[in-house]
Protein backbone atom coordinates (compact mmCIF):
# COMPACT_ATOMS: atom_id res chain seq x y z
CA UNK A 1 0.00 0.00 0.00
CA UNK A 2 1.48 3.29 -1.11
CA UNK A 3 2.11 5.83 1.62
CA UNK A 4 0.45 9.19 1.30
CA UNK A 5 2.50 12.22 2.28
CA UNK A 6 0.66 15.14 3.77
CA UNK A 7 2.18 18.55 3.14
CA UNK A 8 1.31 21.17 5.71
CA UNK A 9 0.12 24.36 4.10
CA UNK A 10 2.15 27.31 5.42
CA UNK A 11 0.12 29.92 7.23
CA UNK A 12 -0.38 33.40 5.84
CA UNK A 13 1.80 34.71 8.68
CA UNK A 14 4.81 32.70 7.45
CA UNK A 15 4.27 33.49 3.75
CA UNK A 16 7.49 34.63 2.07
CA UNK A 17 6.67 37.08 -0.69
CA UNK A 18 8.89 37.63 -3.74
CA UNK A 19 11.61 40.25 -3.01
CA UNK A 20 9.96 43.16 -4.87
CA UNK A 21 6.55 42.56 -3.32
CA UNK A 22 8.19 42.11 0.08
CA UNK A 23 9.92 45.49 -0.12
CA UNK A 24 6.78 47.26 -1.39
CA UNK A 25 4.62 45.75 1.37
CA UNK A 26 7.25 46.75 3.93
CA UNK A 27 7.50 50.27 2.51
CA UNK A 28 3.74 50.66 2.81
CA UNK A 29 3.90 49.85 6.52
CA UNK A 30 6.87 52.17 6.98
CA UNK A 31 5.09 55.14 5.40
CA UNK A 32 1.95 54.43 7.41
CA UNK A 33 3.87 54.55 10.70
CA UNK A 34 6.69 57.05 10.19
CA UNK A 35 4.80 60.18 11.24
CA UNK A 36 3.89 58.50 14.53
CA UNK A 37 7.49 57.41 15.10
CA UNK A 38 8.81 60.92 14.45
CA UNK A 39 6.16 62.63 16.61
CA UNK A 40 7.62 61.63 19.99
CA UNK A 41 11.19 62.91 19.45
CA UNK A 42 9.95 66.07 17.71
CA UNK A 43 7.56 67.05 20.51
CA UNK A 44 10.18 66.25 23.16
CA UNK A 45 12.83 68.26 21.33
CA UNK A 46 10.58 71.31 21.00
CA UNK A 47 9.51 71.14 24.66
CA UNK A 48 13.10 70.88 25.93
CA UNK A 49 14.54 73.35 23.41
CA UNK A 50 17.08 70.92 21.95
CA UNK A 51 19.41 72.16 19.17
CA UNK A 52 18.85 71.08 15.56
CA UNK A 53 21.68 68.53 15.45
CA UNK A 54 20.26 66.72 18.48
CA UNK A 55 16.80 66.69 16.90
CA UNK A 56 18.19 65.07 13.75
CA UNK A 57 20.06 62.52 15.85
CA UNK A 58 16.93 61.63 17.83
CA UNK A 59 14.91 61.16 14.63
CA UNK A 60 17.57 58.88 13.15
CA UNK A 61 18.07 56.76 16.26
CA UNK A 62 14.31 56.45 16.78
CA UNK A 63 13.90 55.07 13.26
CA UNK A 64 16.82 52.67 13.76
CA UNK A 65 15.63 51.31 17.10
CA UNK A 66 12.00 51.09 15.93
CA UNK A 67 13.21 49.01 13.00
CA UNK A 68 15.23 46.71 15.24
CA UNK A 69 12.26 46.36 17.62
CA UNK A 70 9.95 45.52 14.71
CA UNK A 71 12.32 42.83 13.43
CA UNK A 72 12.62 41.34 16.92
CA UNK A 73 8.84 41.27 17.34
CA UNK A 74 8.03 39.78 13.92
CA UNK A 75 10.93 37.32 13.55
CA UNK A 76 11.43 36.41 17.20
CA UNK A 77 14.40 35.11 19.17
CA UNK A 78 14.01 32.35 21.80
CA UNK A 79 10.91 33.28 23.84
CA UNK A 80 11.09 36.92 22.79
CA UNK A 81 8.85 38.24 20.04
CA UNK A 82 5.33 37.37 18.89
CA UNK A 83 6.41 36.00 15.49
CA UNK A 84 3.36 37.80 14.12
CA UNK A 85 3.03 40.81 11.77
CA UNK A 86 3.35 43.44 14.49
CA UNK A 87 4.97 46.82 13.91
CA UNK A 88 6.80 48.40 16.85
CA UNK A 89 7.19 52.14 17.32
CA UNK A 90 7.63 54.79 19.95
CA UNK A 91 4.64 55.37 22.21
CA UNK A 92 3.32 58.92 22.50
CA UNK A 93 2.09 58.07 26.01
CA UNK A 94 5.67 58.52 27.21
CA UNK A 95 6.10 62.06 25.89
CA UNK A 96 4.45 64.02 28.75
CA UNK A 97 6.37 62.29 31.57
CA UNK A 98 9.59 62.47 29.54
CA UNK A 99 9.19 66.24 29.22
CA UNK A 100 8.69 66.52 32.99
CA UNK A 101 11.69 64.28 33.71
CA UNK A 102 13.90 66.09 31.19
CA UNK A 103 12.94 69.50 32.54
CA UNK A 104 13.93 68.49 36.07
CA UNK A 105 16.93 66.19 35.62
CA UNK A 106 17.93 66.39 31.95
CA UNK A 107 18.17 63.87 29.11
CA UNK A 108 20.30 61.29 31.02
CA UNK A 109 17.44 60.87 33.51
CA UNK A 110 14.96 60.31 30.68
CA UNK A 111 16.96 57.48 29.18
CA UNK A 112 17.78 56.02 32.59
CA UNK A 113 14.07 55.77 33.39
CA UNK A 114 13.38 54.28 29.95
CA UNK A 115 16.01 51.58 30.54
CA UNK A 116 14.62 50.73 33.98
CA UNK A 117 11.03 50.60 32.67
CA UNK A 118 12.14 48.35 29.82
CA UNK A 119 13.76 45.93 32.26
CA UNK A 120 10.59 45.96 34.39
CA UNK A 121 8.43 45.13 31.33
CA UNK A 122 10.72 42.27 30.30
CA UNK A 123 10.61 40.72 33.78
CA UNK A 124 6.87 41.33 34.27
CA UNK A 125 5.80 39.96 30.86
CA UNK A 126 5.10 36.41 32.04
CA UNK A 127 3.07 37.60 35.02
CA UNK A 128 1.05 40.09 32.95
CA UNK A 129 0.15 37.38 30.44
CA UNK A 130 -1.53 35.44 33.25
CA UNK A 131 -4.38 37.97 33.28
CA UNK A 132 -5.35 37.22 29.70
CA UNK A 133 -8.76 36.16 31.03
CA UNK A 134 -9.43 39.89 31.50
CA UNK A 135 -9.51 40.30 27.70
CA UNK A 136 -12.55 38.45 26.30
CA UNK A 137 -13.92 39.74 22.96
CA UNK A 138 -16.18 42.33 24.61
CA UNK A 139 -13.13 43.93 26.30
CA UNK A 140 -10.67 43.53 23.43
CA UNK A 141 -13.17 44.69 20.81
CA UNK A 142 -14.10 47.74 22.86
CA UNK A 143 -10.44 48.65 23.45
CA UNK A 144 -9.44 48.27 19.78
CA UNK A 145 -12.50 50.30 18.70
CA UNK A 146 -11.52 53.00 21.20
CA UNK A 147 -7.98 53.03 19.81
CA UNK A 148 -9.31 53.67 16.31
CA UNK A 149 -11.72 56.38 17.46
CA UNK A 150 -9.06 58.14 19.54
CA UNK A 151 -6.65 58.18 16.57
CA UNK A 152 -9.08 59.91 14.19
CA UNK A 153 -8.42 63.42 15.64
CA UNK A 154 -4.73 62.86 14.84
CA UNK A 155 -5.63 62.12 11.22
CA UNK A 156 -7.75 65.29 11.10
CA UNK A 157 -4.85 67.32 12.48
CA UNK A 158 -2.52 65.89 9.81
CA UNK A 159 -5.08 66.77 7.13
CA UNK A 160 -4.89 70.34 8.42
CA UNK A 161 -1.10 70.45 8.13
CA UNK A 162 -0.20 69.07 11.55
CA UNK A 163 -0.42 72.39 13.44
CA UNK A 164 -2.72 72.07 16.45
CA UNK A 165 -3.08 75.86 16.74
CA UNK A 166 -4.72 76.13 13.30
CA UNK A 167 -8.45 75.46 13.54
CA UNK A 168 -9.81 76.13 10.02
CA UNK A 169 -8.52 73.83 7.27
CA UNK A 170 -7.14 75.45 4.12
CA UNK A 171 -8.59 74.52 0.73
CA UNK A 172 -5.25 73.17 -0.65
CA UNK A 173 -4.78 70.93 2.41
CA UNK A 174 -8.35 69.66 2.17
CA UNK A 175 -8.10 68.93 -1.55
CA UNK A 176 -4.77 67.13 -1.14
CA UNK A 177 -6.11 64.99 1.71
CA UNK A 178 -9.27 64.12 -0.22
CA UNK A 179 -7.25 63.33 -3.35
CA UNK A 180 -5.00 60.95 -1.40
CA UNK A 181 -8.01 59.26 0.17
CA UNK A 182 -9.68 58.99 -3.26
CA UNK A 183 -6.57 57.40 -4.79
CA UNK A 184 -6.50 54.74 -2.07
CA UNK A 185 -10.20 53.98 -2.53
CA UNK A 186 -9.99 53.84 -6.34
CA UNK A 187 -6.91 51.59 -6.34
CA UNK A 188 -8.54 49.28 -3.77
CA UNK A 189 -11.73 49.09 -5.86
CA UNK A 190 -10.25 48.80 -9.36
CA UNK A 191 -7.16 46.67 -8.91
CA UNK A 192 -7.10 43.07 -7.76
CA UNK A 193 -4.14 41.14 -6.42
CA UNK A 194 -1.01 42.81 -5.12
CA UNK A 195 -1.71 46.23 -6.67
CA UNK A 196 -4.85 46.48 -4.58
CA UNK A 197 -2.92 45.43 -1.50
CA UNK A 198 -0.49 48.35 -1.76
CA UNK A 199 -3.24 50.94 -2.24
CA UNK A 200 -2.05 52.97 0.76
CA UNK A 201 1.53 53.06 -0.53
CA UNK A 202 0.33 54.22 -3.96
CA UNK A 203 -1.89 56.84 -2.33
CA UNK A 204 1.03 58.27 -0.35
CA UNK A 205 3.36 58.33 -3.37
CA UNK A 206 0.84 59.75 -5.84
CA UNK A 207 -0.48 62.23 -3.27
CA UNK A 208 3.05 63.54 -2.76
CA UNK A 209 3.53 63.85 -6.54
CA UNK A 210 0.28 65.82 -6.77
CA UNK A 211 1.58 68.23 -4.11
CA UNK A 212 4.88 68.90 -5.91
CA UNK A 213 3.63 71.48 -8.47
CA UNK A 214 2.00 73.49 -5.69
CA UNK A 215 5.16 73.81 -3.61
CA UNK A 216 3.76 71.71 -0.77
CA UNK A 217 6.73 69.31 -0.65
CA UNK A 218 9.94 70.51 1.02
CA UNK A 219 13.06 68.50 0.12
CA UNK A 220 15.50 70.92 1.77
CA UNK A 221 16.02 68.44 4.59
CA UNK A 222 17.40 65.91 2.10
CA UNK A 223 20.14 68.33 1.10
CA UNK A 224 21.08 69.13 4.69
CA UNK A 225 20.98 65.56 6.07
CA UNK A 226 24.20 63.55 6.38
CA UNK A 227 24.71 60.49 4.19
CA UNK A 228 25.61 58.02 6.95
CA UNK A 229 25.52 58.22 10.73
CA UNK A 230 26.10 55.43 13.23
CA UNK A 231 24.24 56.00 16.53
CA UNK A 232 26.33 55.69 19.68
CA UNK A 233 25.15 54.46 23.09
CA UNK A 234 24.73 57.11 25.79
CA UNK A 235 25.22 59.93 23.28
CA UNK A 236 23.77 62.42 25.81
CA UNK A 237 25.85 61.16 28.72
CA UNK A 238 25.67 58.24 31.13
CA UNK A 239 22.11 57.59 32.36
CA UNK A 240 20.97 58.72 35.78
CA UNK A 241 18.27 57.00 37.80
CA UNK A 242 15.63 58.73 39.93
CA UNK A 243 12.89 56.79 41.71
CA UNK A 244 10.01 59.11 40.77
CA UNK A 245 11.14 59.22 37.13
CA UNK A 246 11.36 55.43 36.99
CA UNK A 247 7.92 55.00 38.57
CA UNK A 248 6.40 57.40 36.00
CA UNK A 249 7.97 55.45 33.13
CA UNK A 250 6.90 52.11 34.61
CA UNK A 251 3.33 53.43 34.61
CA UNK A 252 3.77 54.32 30.94
CA UNK A 253 4.94 50.79 30.20
CA UNK A 254 1.97 49.28 32.05
CA UNK A 255 -0.26 51.31 29.74
CA UNK A 256 1.65 50.14 26.66
CA UNK A 257 1.39 46.53 27.86
CA UNK A 258 -2.40 46.90 27.80
CA UNK A 259 -2.24 48.43 24.30
CA UNK A 260 0.16 45.79 22.99
CA UNK A 261 -1.93 42.95 24.45
CA UNK A 262 -5.04 44.31 22.74
CA UNK A 263 -3.17 44.69 19.44
CA UNK A 264 -1.70 41.19 19.47
CA UNK A 265 -5.15 39.74 20.18
CA UNK A 266 -6.49 41.74 17.24
CA UNK A 267 -3.69 40.42 15.02
CA UNK A 268 -4.60 36.91 16.13
CA UNK A 269 -8.18 37.61 15.02
CA UNK A 270 -7.07 38.91 11.62
CA UNK A 271 -4.53 36.19 10.85
CA UNK A 272 -6.27 33.22 12.48
CA UNK A 273 -3.18 32.55 14.61
CA UNK A 274 -3.39 31.23 18.16
CA UNK A 275 -2.74 33.91 20.76
CA UNK A 276 -2.33 32.44 24.24
CA UNK A 277 -0.47 33.33 27.43
CA UNK A 278 2.85 32.16 26.03
CA UNK A 279 2.56 34.31 22.93
CA UNK A 280 1.41 37.38 24.84
CA UNK A 281 4.37 36.99 27.21
CA UNK A 282 6.78 36.70 24.27
CA UNK A 283 5.25 39.82 22.72
CA UNK A 284 5.64 41.84 25.92
CA UNK A 285 9.20 40.60 26.42
CA UNK A 286 10.04 42.07 23.00
CA UNK A 287 8.47 45.36 24.10
CA UNK A 288 10.58 45.35 27.24
CA UNK A 289 13.88 44.34 25.65
CA UNK A 290 13.44 46.85 22.81
CA UNK A 291 12.68 49.61 25.31
CA UNK A 292 15.73 48.68 27.42
CA UNK A 293 18.06 48.71 24.41
CA UNK A 294 16.33 51.82 23.06
CA UNK A 295 17.16 53.64 26.29
CA UNK A 296 20.82 52.70 25.87
CA UNK A 297 20.80 54.27 22.40
CA UNK A 298 18.77 57.32 23.51
CA UNK A 299 15.41 56.23 22.12
CA UNK A 300 11.95 55.88 23.63
CA UNK A 301 9.58 53.21 24.97
CA UNK A 302 8.04 50.95 22.33
CA UNK A 303 4.57 49.60 21.72
CA UNK A 304 2.64 47.85 18.94
CA UNK A 305 1.21 50.29 16.36
CA UNK A 306 -2.53 50.07 15.89
CA UNK A 307 -2.58 51.80 12.48
CA UNK A 308 -0.55 48.95 11.05
CA UNK A 309 -3.09 46.49 12.44
CA UNK A 310 -5.67 48.33 10.34
CA UNK A 311 -3.35 48.21 7.33
CA UNK A 312 -2.97 44.44 7.62
CA UNK A 313 -6.76 44.10 7.59
CA UNK A 314 -7.06 46.48 4.63
CA UNK A 315 -4.24 45.06 2.50
CA UNK A 316 -4.72 41.39 3.31
CA UNK A 317 -0.93 40.96 3.50
CA UNK A 318 -0.49 39.02 6.74
CA UNK A 319 3.14 37.92 6.33
CA UNK A 320 5.38 38.68 9.27
CA UNK A 321 8.27 38.85 6.81
CA UNK A 322 6.68 41.90 5.19
CA UNK A 323 6.73 43.52 8.63
CA UNK A 324 10.35 42.44 9.09
CA UNK A 325 11.08 44.13 5.76
CA UNK A 326 9.52 47.32 7.12
CA UNK A 327 11.82 46.99 10.12
CA UNK A 328 14.82 46.59 7.81
CA UNK A 329 13.86 49.74 5.91
CA UNK A 330 13.56 51.62 9.20
CA UNK A 331 17.06 50.50 10.17
CA UNK A 332 18.36 51.85 6.84
CA UNK A 333 16.58 55.13 7.52
CA UNK A 334 18.32 55.34 10.87
CA UNK A 335 21.74 54.66 9.37
CA UNK A 336 21.24 56.86 6.29
CA UNK A 337 19.54 60.10 7.39
CA UNK A 338 18.99 61.25 3.80
CA UNK A 339 16.46 58.42 3.40
CA UNK A 340 14.69 59.63 6.53
CA UNK A 341 14.61 63.13 5.08
CA UNK A 342 12.91 61.90 1.88
CA UNK A 343 10.19 60.10 3.86
CA UNK A 344 9.81 63.10 6.17
CA UNK A 345 9.11 65.29 3.12
CA UNK A 346 5.70 63.65 2.56
CA UNK A 347 3.17 66.47 3.17
CA UNK A 348 1.08 66.14 6.31
CA UNK A 349 -2.24 66.42 4.39
CA UNK A 350 -1.20 63.38 2.34
CA UNK A 351 -0.52 61.45 5.54
CA UNK A 352 -3.84 62.67 6.92
CA UNK A 353 -5.80 61.35 3.96
CA UNK A 354 -4.16 57.94 4.27
CA UNK A 355 -4.55 57.95 8.06
CA UNK A 356 -8.32 58.31 7.73
CA UNK A 357 -8.36 54.89 6.09
CA UNK A 358 -5.89 53.33 8.50
CA UNK A 359 -7.28 54.68 11.76
CA UNK A 360 -10.83 53.96 10.69
CA UNK A 361 -9.60 50.47 9.85
CA UNK A 362 -8.43 50.02 13.44
CA UNK A 363 -11.93 50.82 14.69
CA UNK A 364 -13.33 48.39 12.10
CA UNK A 365 -11.10 45.62 13.49
CA UNK A 366 -12.50 46.33 16.96
CA UNK A 367 -16.08 46.29 15.69
CA UNK A 368 -15.39 42.94 14.02
CA UNK A 369 -14.16 41.51 17.32
CA UNK A 370 -17.23 42.89 19.11
CA UNK A 371 -19.31 40.87 16.65
CA UNK A 372 -18.09 37.77 18.49
CA UNK A 373 -19.51 39.06 21.80
CA UNK A 374 -23.17 38.64 22.68
CA UNK A 375 -24.40 42.21 22.39
CA UNK A 376 -27.97 41.05 22.97
CA UNK A 377 -26.81 40.64 26.56
CA UNK A 378 -27.68 43.96 28.30
CA UNK A 379 -24.52 43.71 30.42
CA UNK A 380 -22.25 43.47 27.38
CA UNK A 381 -24.08 46.36 25.73
CA UNK A 382 -23.47 48.50 28.80
CA UNK A 383 -19.81 47.51 28.87
CA UNK A 384 -19.33 48.71 25.29
CA UNK A 385 -21.40 51.90 25.55
CA UNK A 386 -19.95 53.15 28.84
CA UNK A 387 -16.35 52.25 27.95
CA UNK A 388 -16.51 54.00 24.57
CA UNK A 389 -18.12 56.97 26.30
CA UNK A 390 -15.18 57.12 28.71
CA UNK A 391 -12.76 56.97 25.77
CA UNK A 392 -14.38 60.03 24.22
CA UNK A 393 -13.83 62.25 27.28
CA UNK A 394 -10.19 63.25 26.62
CA UNK A 395 -10.82 63.19 22.85
CA UNK A 396 -13.73 65.64 22.99
CA UNK A 397 -12.27 67.82 25.76
CA UNK A 398 -8.45 67.75 25.75
CA UNK A 399 -6.93 68.90 29.03
CA UNK A 400 -10.10 68.23 31.02
CA UNK A 401 -8.03 66.46 33.68
CA UNK A 402 -5.47 69.25 33.88
CA UNK A 403 -6.13 69.85 37.60
CA UNK A 404 -5.30 66.26 38.49
CA UNK A 405 -1.79 65.24 39.70
CA UNK A 406 0.63 64.58 36.84
CA UNK A 407 0.79 60.86 37.67
CA UNK A 408 -2.98 60.57 37.29
CA UNK A 409 -3.06 62.66 34.13
CA UNK A 410 -0.91 60.03 32.40
CA UNK A 411 -3.80 57.60 32.89
CA UNK A 412 -6.83 59.89 32.70
CA UNK A 413 -5.76 61.70 29.53
CA UNK A 414 -5.37 58.40 27.66
CA UNK A 415 -8.54 57.33 25.85
CA UNK A 416 -7.26 53.81 25.36
CA UNK A 417 -6.55 53.29 29.06
CA UNK A 418 -9.94 54.69 30.09
CA UNK A 419 -11.74 52.42 27.63
CA UNK A 420 -9.73 49.35 28.56
CA UNK A 421 -9.95 49.81 32.32
CA UNK A 422 -13.66 50.61 32.04
CA UNK A 423 -14.31 47.51 29.94
CA UNK A 424 -12.27 45.24 32.25
CA UNK A 425 -13.97 46.47 35.44
CA UNK A 426 -17.47 46.38 33.95
CA UNK A 427 -16.86 42.93 32.48
CA UNK A 428 -15.87 41.67 35.92
CA UNK A 429 -19.02 43.22 37.42
CA UNK A 430 -21.46 41.96 34.79
CA UNK A 431 -19.91 38.70 33.61
CA UNK A 432 -17.68 37.37 36.41
CA UNK A 433 -18.67 38.46 39.92
CA UNK A 434 -21.57 36.40 41.21
CA UNK A 435 -21.32 33.91 38.34
CA UNK A 436 -20.17 30.33 38.72
CA UNK A 437 -16.46 30.22 39.37
CA UNK A 438 -14.22 33.23 39.74
CA UNK A 439 -12.27 35.47 37.46
CA UNK A 440 -9.19 33.39 38.08
CA UNK A 441 -11.05 30.29 36.94
CA UNK A 442 -12.43 31.90 33.78
CA UNK A 443 -11.11 30.23 30.64
CA UNK A 444 -8.19 31.88 28.92
CA UNK A 445 -9.13 32.63 25.30
CA UNK A 446 -6.63 30.88 23.08
CA UNK A 447 -8.15 32.79 20.17
CA UNK A 448 -10.55 35.62 19.97
CA UNK A 449 -11.92 34.69 16.56
CA UNK A 450 -14.64 32.26 15.70
CA UNK A 451 -12.38 29.74 14.02
CA UNK A 452 -12.21 30.73 10.37
CA UNK A 453 -9.24 32.84 9.30
CA UNK A 454 -10.17 36.19 7.80
CA UNK A 455 -10.10 35.99 4.02
CA UNK A 456 -8.11 38.53 2.04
Amino acid sequence: MASVSITKTPSAVDEKLPPVKLVLAGAQHLLAMYASIAAAPLVLAVALGLPQEQVIYLLAVTALTSGAATILQSVGVWNIGARLPIVQGTTFTAVAPMILIGGQWGLPAIFGSVMAAGLFTFLAARHFSKVLFLFPPVVTGTTITAIGISLVPIAVNWMNGGDQSVTAISVPNLLLSVATLAIILVVSRVFAGFMGRIAVLLGLVLGTLLALPFGMVDFSGVRDASVFELPAPFAFGLPTFHVSAILAMVLVMLITMVETTSDVLAIGDITGEKVDEKRVAATLRADGLSTLVGGIFNSFPFTAYAQNVGLIRLSGVKSRWAIAAAGGLLVLMGLFPKISAVVAAIPMPVLGGAAMVLFGGVAAVGIGILGKADLNNPGNLLIVSVSLGLAMIPVSKPGIFGNFPASLQIVMDNSIVLACLGAIILNLIFNVVGKKGTAAEAPVPERIHSGDPVRS
